[in-house]
């Protein structure tokens, strides 16, 4: 399945934007909402806790470590952006549950 948001890559990953769902009924990767990929986590969005929900995610469902996985804007806000290091726009595609 190909994903219908931007996927940036570099010679160090992908980059790609989120809209996170903080204090969902169970964490899912996708599916896509406007331009963004949308993350749906069970943790309360306090202390950092759904930004550490989301990485966990990610990193789980792309195959890599927690640490290869980053938030580079959007800390604080539902919309995020992303960098995963180590991965390719087709591993991302394969993880995206429609």
């Amino acid at each position: 399945m190909t994903v219908a948001f931007q996927i940036r890559e570099d010679d160090r990953g992908i980059v790609f934007d989120v809209l996170v769902q903080p204090r969902a009924s169970r964490a899912r990767l996708g599916p896509v909402h406007g331009d963004r990929l949308k993350v749906a986590v069970t943790a309360p969005p306090v202390d950092g806790e759904a930004n550490a929900a989301v990485i966990e995610l990610v990193a789980r469902a792309l195959g890599v470590g927690r640490g290869d996985v980053e938030v580079v804007a959007g800390a604080s806000s539902r919309r995020k952006t992303l960098r995963v290091r180590g991965v390719d726009r087709g591993r991302l595609d394969e993880a995206v549950q429609p």
